[in-house]
């Protein structure tokens, strides 16, 4: 897959809304120039990605879904964030290194997926930390192919398999059948999860996150049960996430205007243990507070 004029016309995400970049904003609400909020060790990932020192994460600005509830919303759809060049986010990835950063993570990098290439290979012989892909699972299968050689830990959400749900608060009503094809991309291409000497760090290997929603246990469900018959076994590791909050334009939707109930979160953690999909990580329900967003202040970026 060439990236070299892809904003020209992009089909980065599975959108393919074929805008130029170089002339107006896509369906993303970004240009062809980065913009980030925030670069600084983060400590909130999951345990085999921010160990002890923290995680090297950067925040880009923008994003191919419009979730109605996202914690990041001020960032992925109100455009806050600092236009970088690639050879300023080059460095950035390297002062990430330098601070100890257990590896280096990108959060919601597919709309500048062309620039992010470009400053990873000019740091190229340099980076020696693990890259994580912190998705929202919305990608395309030829992008996973294309980052084989760039990436080293998929970290995507598998946010919906109901059409219903994904239009409803996503605006995506092919979420699923374009998230299903690039996570099994990710599982195949990239092989069995590795750890370093410790046994604790994530070294190589697929996170699937997937967050339970307010009255949707059902379809969280049926995630699981499709996991269980489409993807190896042992190849991956499942996040299960309990921290749903009402943000942004969850006030909007009644049904998912509350927190998840005990109830429901410990239904699907069941289902998820009764079909054998015990090796990963659950949250405890206190893990539901805003506090764990980070700022977006700038940090890292100015």
């Amino acid at each position: 897959m060439n990236f070299d004029h892809m904003y020209e016309s992009c089909s980065l995400c599975p959108r393919n809304c074929r805008v130029n970049r170089y002339v107006t904003v896509g369906y993303c609400g970004c240009s062809h120039t980065i913009k980030a909020a925030r670069a600084a060790l983060h400590h909130w990932e999951e345990p085999c990605i921010s160990g002890t020192r923290g995680s090297g994460t950067v925040f880009f600005s923008g994003c191919t879904l419009r979730c109605c509830f996202c914690q990041n919303h001020s960032i992925s759809q109100e455009g806050f964030g600092k236009e970088i060049s690639d050879e300023e986010l080059a460095q950035i990835f390297l002062r990430l290194q330098a601070s100890g950063a257990h590896n280096l993570n990108l959060v919601t990098a597919t709309q500048y997926l062309p620039s992010i290439l470009h400053a990873l290979d000019l740091i190229k012989g340099k980076l020696f930390i693990p890259v994580v892909y912190n998705c929202g699972g919305y990608e395309t299968p030829e992008l996973v192919k294309a980052l084989k050689d760039y990436v080293d830990i998929w970290l995507p959400d598998l946010k919906y398999q109901s059409l219903e749900l994904s239009l409803r608060y996503s605006n995506a009503a092919n979420y699923f059948e374009a998230a299903k094809k690039a996570i099994l991309q990710m599982v195949t291409q990239t092989g069995r999860p590795q750890f370093d000497a410790s046994g604790t760090i994530m070294k190589k290997g697929v996170i699937i996150r997937h967050m339970v929603l307010p009255g949707a246990r059902e379809d969280s469900i049926n995630l699981l049960h499709w996991m269980k018959k489409e993807l190896p076994e042992g190849m991956y590791y499942i996040s299960l996430m309990s921290q749903y909050t009402p943000f942004f334009h969850s006030r909007d939707y009644p049904e998912i205007n509350r927190r998840i109930t005990s109830y429901e979160y410990q239904k699907v953690l069941k289902e998820a243990i009764r079909l054998g999909l015990d090796q990963g990580f659950m949250q405890e329900k206190s893990s539901a507070k805003e506090e764990y967003t980070p700022p977006f202040d700038l940090e890292g970026i100015l």
